[in-house]
C-alpha cells in the first residue's frame, strides 16, 4: 500500500512540476495528491493534519465567492479518478471517494460564499 502511495505521489509531483511551471496547479496542504481547483482558495488557518504511516486525518477548507459547488463536484469527479480515487457517493452537498483504505469527503458547508471541506481519513 505504501508503495502505491509513493508512486501516486511521484505521479502527482510530476503533474505539479509540469503544470506549476505554467501556473496552473497547486495541491492542498497535507494532501500532496489532491489538487486545489483553480478559482478556489485554501484557508490555511482552518487546516487540520495529523497521522502516521498507518493512518491519517487531513482536513482543508476551500473557499470562493465566484464558483458554485456544481463546478467543484465536476472538477473533482473528473480529476480524482485519475489519481486512483473511486467515487462511492454523490449527493447535493457531498461527494465521497475511496482509495486503498482511505476516504475522501468533499462537503459543501455554505453556498455563497462557497465554503467546502475536504477531508481525507483512514477508514477503520
Amino acid at each position: 500500500m505504501m508503495r502505491l502511495h509513493k508512486l501516486i505521489f511521484l505521479f502527482a509531483a510530476g503533474i505539479f512540476l509540469f503544470c506549476h511551471s505554467a501556473g496552473a496547479v497547486t495541491f492542498i496542504d497535507g494532501l500532496e495528491d489532491v489538487p486545489v481547483m483553480e478559482g478556489l482558495t485554501q484557508e490555511k488557518n482552518d487546516a487540520i493534519s495529523f497521522g502516521n504511516e498507518e493512518s491519517r486525518l487531513v482536513e482543508a477548507v476551500l473557499t470562493s465567492d465566484k464558483i458554485r459547488f456544481g463546478k467543484v463536484k465536476t472538477f473533482y469527479q473528473e480529476t480524482l479518478p485519475q489519481l486512483g480515487w473511486k467515487q462511492t457517493e454523490d449527493s447535493t452537498d457531498k461527494i465521497i471517494f475511496y482509495r486503498e483504505g482511505e476516504v475522501l469527503e468533499i462537503i459543501r458547508e455554505s453556498a455563497f460564499p462557497l465554503r467546502v471541506y475536504i477531508t481525507v481519513k483512514s477508514k477503520s
